[in-house]
């Protein structure tokens, strides 16, 4: 029986999970899987630590929701194998506030500040604490760890976080934030061990998935980013406008009658790829398309990394390295070809073989800035704050 550390991502419609090994130093993978459809056709399965299916399960003709799916990944955790006892559990939580800078120990007061945070990122944060709430309801001993994707962003410098609004309004928290701050704290932390002197200068780290953002590092410590007060700002993604002029709000709203729920799911929901493309959000489907329309909304993509590049390199003073992750960042070796293309203006060569066959750097021995491409492990960042606050051995 091994000790477990459990760590939940919980979105509106399905909740990933991972489970490490509490009793060793480097945490080992024991279990990760998924339970997605919650509430329609909800789907489970995981694997174990190498990758092999252990479980898999359907609720076509009776669904579940959060509740139940907490409790089942639960209960099928501690039926693997020989069993694994639960010590604690760490959560993906997307919005800290100004109030939560680092990781912290989850209590009803807490809590109930979180939830006040609800405004600030309504599509993400309610699924994010629901399943806190089961836990603490039916195991109250388990200490649970609320990680924060803005935290990492706190050192950011006010000149980095303030918005031209009058003071009162930045005093009430309208101020940028930024987000998939697990994911670069992860990459800060690992650069030391594979590119020491990325760790040392001036990185430029491109977070690259279905959402997307991209952060700048100054020897490991987050100066900017792009996304601000929510997590449409910025790049383009799957299914999120990015940078968008606020006069197009007002324009929806006044011109074209829209109200603000509907302005939210067009921004969330069917812009970014999907929107420019009229065929998809997955850049996979995007790239195996001939149809000029995605192969427009790759050039915007591609377009837009290499301007905020641009933005990025000036608020460090120059570029030293640039970092791919995430899903489109360490798999998709024509995004990465295209923003290295529209980088050649900062010394960025990329070497075109080591792209292609995924190598760890990227860029050429002349290359006067380094291109390296990191897989990022935001679970696993979560599974160390969780042991270190939950005081594990």
């Amino acid at each position: 029986m091994a000790d477990v550390i459990l760590v939940l991502n919980a979105g509106s419609s399905s909740i990933k999970f991972s489970a490490f090994n509490a009793g060793s130093p480097d945490l080992p993978l024991v279990m990760r899987g998924q339970i997605e459809g919650l509430l329609s056709s909800p789907h489970f399965v995981a694997f174990d630590g190498k990758g092999s299916q252990t479980g898999e399960a359907n609720w076509r003709d009776s669904p579940i929701g959060h509740e139940e799916a907490v409790t089942y990944i639960a209960q099928f955790l501690r039926g693997h194998r020989d069993g694994n006892q639960l010590v604690a559990v760490g959560h993906r939580v997307v919005h800290g506030g100004q109030g939560f800078s680092k990781p912290v120990a989850v209590t009803p007061g807490v809590l109930d500040e979180l939830e006040k945070l609800t405004p600030l990122a309504p599509l993400h944060q309610p699924h994010n604490l629901k399943p806190i709430r089961v836990i603490a309801e039916r195991n109250p001993d388990v200490p649970q760890v609320a990680c924060f994707d803005t935290a990492f962003h706190a050192t950011q410098p006010a000149l980095a976080s303030t918005f031209a609004l009058p003071a009162a309004l930045t005093a009430q928290g309208v101020r940028r934030y930024g987000f998939h701050g697990l994911s670069y704290e992860y990459i800060a932390r690992t650069l030391p061990d594979i590119a020491p002197e990325a760790a040392r200068g001036r990185t430029v780290v491109a977070h690259l998935g279905n959402g997307a953002s991209m952060c700048a590092l100054n020897a490991g410590r987050s100066v900017a980013s792009t996304m601000g007060f929510t997590a449409l700002d910025g790049l383009p993604m799957g299914t999120r406008s990015g940078n968008l002029d606020p006069g197009v709000i007002l324009y929806l709203l006044d011109e074209l009658k829209m109200d603000t729920r509907g302005v939210e799911d067009l921004l969330y929901r069917h812009s970014g790829l999907l929107g420019v493309s009229g065929i998809s959000g997955d850049m996979r489907t995007l790239l195996a398309s001939d149809d000029a329309r995605a192969a427009f909304a790759i050039d915007l993509y591609a377009y837009r990394i290499g301007r905020e590049l641009g933005s990025l390199a000036a608020a460090l003073g120059g570029l030293d390295a640039l970092v791919f992750t995430a899903g489109i960042g360490e798999h998709s070796p024509e995004i990465r070809r295209r923003a290295c293309e529209q980088a050649r203006w900062c010394g960025v060569e990329i070497d075109g073989s080591a792209n292609e066959a995924g190598a760890p750097c990227i860029s050429t021995a002349s290359s006067k800035v380094a291109v390296w491409v990191i897989p990022t492990n935001e679970e696993l960042m979560i599974a160390r704050h969780t042991r270190e606050v939950a005081g594990i051995a």
